[in-house]
């Protein structure tokens, strides 16, 4: 129980921690005249994902490689099957065209990928299955295509999407700056090793940890997003944001995750991996299925009857 009390604890952290963090260098990146657009692609964009960023890189500096995977894979999980599950019970979800056909397919490409880059046991009978410094560089590379193409639809006008800045003093957003990384690391470390401690005490592997408490407490920021933004009908911010959270999770922050210590793949995590690619084709197929593309009530909760599934899977098992 204390170690359950210690990762909420890391959990508020985090989301606090990604707050100040992101308040204070967009102020502060105003105040040097950098365009809403950049502030958008980059401070914005990396804050919001902060939280599994943290997590990740102390798990992967503690060489943790269950936590460094489960949070990803579980982070990805959750965001598909259930939080476009549960804003689907407030409204149908409308998919761009852009969505449908680049940003869908390229988080697809994503699952695809890294199931291959720790397939070396699966595909080459070559043990054990590691993702290496290269393979993140490779997931790296992947990123920065994605961020060119954000920038394209940006500098197009092929996005109306904005974002607001608080108008603080360089001082008070130095503060912010400091404040929030200082939170983010103090949450990533309490929450790795509680939730190993945790393991140890219940008896069960990290992995499973990391899929379910870890995954879903560092989502949480995204699942209140998507609901907010479906109830205001701003359906295209919901999709659009687990969407391209679960691009960022892999290119990004797994990318990271593998270059700072090589992800070593337990045997349980390829049917992780798998569910990760079942979860992405299934909404891609799901956008084309009824009347114009997008995703109904009665498809998400089928997403939602999945993810409760995989859970029992991962307790029983």
């Amino acid at each position: 129980m204390l170690n359950l009390l210690f990762i909420i604890i890391g959990f508020a952290l985090l989301v606090y921690g990604a707050d100040y963090l992101v308040d204070g260098g967009a102020s502060l990146a105003k105040k040097f005249n950098v365009p809403n657009m950049v502030i958008g692609l980059t401070i914005v964009a990396f804050g919001t994902s902060s939280p599994e960023l943290a997590v990740n890189v102390t798990a992967a500096i503690g060489k943790n490689s269950d936590i460094t995977l489960g949070n990803v894979l579980g982070s990805n999980i959750f965001n598909i099957l259930l939080i476009l599950g549960v804003a689907t019970l407030f409204n149908h979800l409308r998919v761009k065209t852009n969505t449908t056909w680049v940003e869908v397919p390229l988080a697809l490409l994503s699952a695809f990928l890294v199931f291959v880059l720790a397939g070396d046991a699966f595909i080459d009978n070559r043990a054990p299955s590691v993702i290496g410094r290269i393979d993140g560089i490779v997931l790296l590379m992947f990123f920065v295509v994605f961020l060119a193409y954000n920038l394209h639809l940006i500098k197009s006008g092929t996005t109306d999407e904005t974002f607001e800045t608080k108008n603080l003093s360089a001082y008070k957003s130095l503060i912010f700056i400091v404040l929030g990384l200082a939170m983010l690391i103090g949450g990533g470390k309490l929450i790795v090793y509680s939730a190993s401690e945790m393991a140890r005490a219940l008896g069960i592997s990290e992995r499973i940890i990391a899929l379910t408490i870890v995954s879903i407490g560092t989502s949480l920021p995204e699942l209140a997003t998507s609901i907010i933004a479906v109830r205001k009908n701003n359906v295209d911010i919901a999709i659009g944001n687990v969407v391209g959270s679960n691009i960022f999770n892999i290119f990004f922050i797994l990318g990271v995750s593998a270059v700072i210590n090589p992800v070593t793949i337990g045997t349980g995590s390829m049917v992780d991996l798998l569910v990760n690619i079942f979860s992405g084709l299934l909404l891609f197929l799901f956008i084309f299925t009824g009347k114009g593309r997008k995703i109904e009530t009665g498809e998400g909760i089928v997403f939602i009857l999945l993810y409760l599934s995989y859970i029992v899977y991962l307790i029983i098992g």
